[in-house]
Order: structure tokens, then C-alpha cells, then sequence
């Protein structure tokens, strides 16, 4: 990976911006994009297309924005801040994190409180921690003074930022799916340097972790015949992964493809030709019923869109410390590419 485009996917991932309040992260994406789309905007949801003109067919890259968070529900007499999940939480995650706010005027930092364990009864201590028995301390002494610095409906992160690690793997919050953003203009990035045949735009879409409606909205504006979302996926190399149910999964091992639902079948085969012409190492996934993936949402678009997915597997999904490794991004993006490059205007994707 170069310098430069590492350095986009940290700003990328230090950029706070969960579900609904993806406009920082998208402003960071939209300026790198202007180096070399033929047209870069946004649409009122908060998504960001980047697009490169051509002919036919037309196709959609996809990748979400944002990321999980939380939402400021009630500020108490006190200052003390209770708040409600945007996006799935496992509520153990989040004692004792250090947190970063969208306030009136700017960040503001907190904790997430709870009893201490000195405090607890036996029986309190072989208890779950649930959203609901934790706080957000920001050093406020009273409602007013709390209220000055945040609202309730403000939105907030887990303060971790992003470190690169051993063996070209990057650990942070937000890789779900802020790395998706990252390759789908990488892959439109590697197109405008060798320009195809197809119209190609890559989407970073909004609001993917709470509604799916960046993607469908974005699907239904640009109309296109292909599409693929590019997301990650659960790896399983590492202690108590089940193989059986997730396949096997490892970080470095390659992007993964998905046979089942919301996939084409005749588009899942052409992007296993591609990879293995272009000698792209790739894992194959089973989802028989969904994705979970903005795909849900663009394949039964208007008439139909032919879609995959893509997906990069990650360790600790949904945590402060998700972790991937680059190569596997690069790989995903070459693989679109590639695949883009190979497609022409009589390219059909109907099953015959």
C-alpha cells in the first residue's frame, strides 16, 4: 500500500462519523475523490458518489461510511449522560471506554461509567452489564452545565483511533465499514489511471448499520446494471471461530466472495474467473438467506441489479479494536478493477 493511500484510510478511520452523522468522514472521502473522478458529489442522505463517465454498462461500487455509535437519550440533574446504541453493541464492550462526542462546538471527550466491582454484591458481579445500568461521564457537575457542552440526540464514538500493527494489519474502530468506503474508490482509482469501457461510480454510502437506506437510495438515483458492496466479514482464525457455520476465514487469506442470497450467481462465477486470471487470492463465503450488507438493498432495486458481494475479513467486529489486514483491501480493490475492465456494452448478467 502506498503512503498516500494509507494515509486517506487513517484519516478515514480517525474521522468520527456514525449512523446519521456521516458528513465528516464523507467530506475526507469526497476530497480525495476530486484527485481524479470525473465527478464527485453528495446526495441528501448523506452518501458521497465519486464517478467516472464511460458507456455501458453502468456500475455501482458500494461501500458504507458510517459506523456504530451511540445517541445521548437523557442528561440527568447531575450532568450524568444516558444513552441508547446506534447500530449493535455488545454492551460489555463498552464499560469503561473512553468515548468522543459530537458536541455544540466541537468534541467532547467522556467515559462510560458503571457500579465498580467493589460495590457489587456476588451476584451482581455474574451479571451482564446492559446499556441500561451504564453512563457517560464528561466531567459535567450539573444538567446546565453538561447541556452547554452536548444536547440529548448528540452522537458519539468509542475514542480509538487507528494503529497499524505486525504484518501489514491495521486495528481501530469504525474498520466496519469505513474500509469499505476505502476500497471502492481505491478500485475507482485504479480505473481512472487505465480508463474502461463501463460508467463506473463508487459510492460511499450512509446509514448502512441502522437502515440500508444510503444504499438504496443511491441505487435508485445512479440506475445501474451491476453492483457490488463491499463490507467486511467475520474471520475465523482465531480462538472459538466456528468453521463449520462461517467457512474459513482468515485476515490475509483475501477478499471473500458469497454465493446465496442477494448475489447473481452469474456475477458471483465471473468474479472467481477474474481472480483466479488475475492470480487474486479469494475465499468463498455461504449466506443463504441474507447478507446483511447494503446488497440487501440494491439487488431488488427498481427492476433488479445484478450484485455481489465483497466482503474483508476482520477480527473483532463491532468493537473498538477491529482488525484487518491491508493486503486483503488491496486485493479486493485489484479484483474490482479487474473485473470492470473486462465488462463491455453487450455484457449481459440475465441467467440464460
Amino acid at each position: 500500500m502506498s503512503d498516500a493511500a494509507r494515509d486517506f484510510l487513517l484519516r478515514l478511520l480517525h474521522t468520527t462519523s456514525p449512523s446519521g452523522d456521516e458528513i465528516a468522514a464523507a467530506r475526507v472521502w469526497r476530497s480525495e475523490a476530486q484527485a481524479f473522478a470525473d465527478n464527485v458529489y453528495g446526495d441528501v442522505l448523506g452518501s458521497s458518489f465519486a464517478v467516472l463517465n464511460g458507456g455501458a454498462p453502468r456500475v455501482l461500487f458500494a461501500g458504507h461510511i458510517d459506523e456504530i455509535g451511540l445517541m445521548i437519550s437523557h442528561i440527568d440533574d447531575k450532568g450524568f449522560c444516558y444513552f441508547q446504541p446506534i447500530g449493535g453493541w455488545d454492551s460489555q464492550v463498552l464499560v469503561g471506554q473512553r468515548i468522543r462526542i459530537i458536541g455544540r462546538n466541537g468534541m467532547v471527550r467522556g467515559v462510560i461509567g458503571k457500579k465498580p466491582i467493589h460495590l457489587m454484591t456476588p451476584d451482581d458481579r455474574s451479571k451482564v452489564s446492559r446499556i441500561d445500568d451504564l453512563w457517560i461521564d464528561i466531567g459535567a457537575t450539573s444538567f446546565d452545565d453538561a447541556n452547554a457542552l452536548i444536547r440529548v440526540g448528540a452522537s458519539a464514538v468509542i475514542d480509538a483511533d487507528p494503529h497499524i500493527l505486525a504484518n501489514n494489519r491495521i486495528v481501530g474502530r469504525g474498520v466496519d465499514n469505513r474500509i469499505g468506503a476505502f476500497v471502492v474508490l481505491e478500485a475507482l482509482r485504479l480505473l481512472a489511471a487505465d480508463r474502461p469501457h463501463a460508467t463506473v461510480a463508487a459510492v460511499a454510502t450512509a446509514q448502512e448499520e441502522i437502515t440500508f437506506a444510503g444504499a438504496q437510495t443511491a441505487t435508485y438515483a445512479f440506475e445501474p446494471h451491476v453492483a457490488i458492496a463491499v463490507d467486511v466479514t467475520f474471520a475465523t482464525d482465531h480462538p472459538s471461530a466456528s468453521r463449520n457455520s462461517q467457512g474459513d476465514i482468515t485476515i490475509g487469506g483475501g477478499p471473500v466472495l458469497t454465493r446465496g442470497s442477494a448475489n447473481a450467481p452469474l456475477l458471483v462465477e465471473m468474479l472467481i474467473d477474474t481472480a483466479e486470471q488475475a492470480n487474486i487470492p479469494y475465499r468463498m463465503q455461504a449466506n443463504p438467506s441474507y447478507t446483511a450488507t447494503d446488497a440487501d438493498a440494491i439487488h431488488n432495486s427498481r427492476a433488479g441489479v445484478a450484485t455481489a458481494v465483497i466482503s474483508i475479513p476482520n477480527r473483532y467486529m463491532h468493537s473498538p479494536n477491529e482488525m484487518i489486514d491491508l493486503n486483503d483491501a488491496l486485493n479486493a480493490a485489484r479484483l474490482m478493477a479487474a473485473f470492470v475492465r473486462r465488462l463491455h456494452a453487450d455484457t449481459s448478467f440475465v441467467p440464460r
